[in-house]
């Protein structure tokens, strides 16, 4: 299975996706969100998140309450993974991870959204 790498590359730092990578990222909605805490203990949650081109964004219930939102705070480094299995015979996974720094964005005034801005892109499986 072929994995592309890339880090920076495009206008003001941004990572830029292929278009198969966006393509992919477009049409699914799940993926999981890595993040660390202060005294650097991982933490790994499912998100539903939003494509637009460029960056993917997530917001959620209660979202400001989340450990993922305070490690954000504390920590802006991200990195979420899109990923879904094919078949299993023969084996074919496929997939996105995206790294980057997040931010936070008030949407209407009082819903948080964590946007992040893609650093290094790499995929696997998207070329067939």
């Amino acid at each position: 299975m072929n994995s592309t790498i890339r880090k920076e590359s495009g206008a003001r730092g941004f990572a830029i996706f292929s278009e198969k990578e966006a393509e992919y990222l477009a049409e699914n909605v799940l993926g999981r969100v890595a993040t660390v805490s202060q005294s650097g203990q991982p933490h790994v949650v499912p998100v539903a998140y939003r494509f637009d081109g460029r960056e993917l964004s997530f917001g959620g219930w209660n979202l400001r309450k989340s450990l993922k939102f305070r490690n954000l705070a504390a920590n802006g480094k991200v990195a979420i993974v899109v990923d879904d299995v094919v078949s299993t015979r023969p084996w074919r996974a496929r997939g996105v991870e995206v790294r980057g720094d997040a931010r936070s964005d008030e949407n209407n005034g009082d819903t948080a959204v964590v946007r992040i801005r893609p650093r290094a892109v790499r995929s696997w499986g998207l070329e067939e």
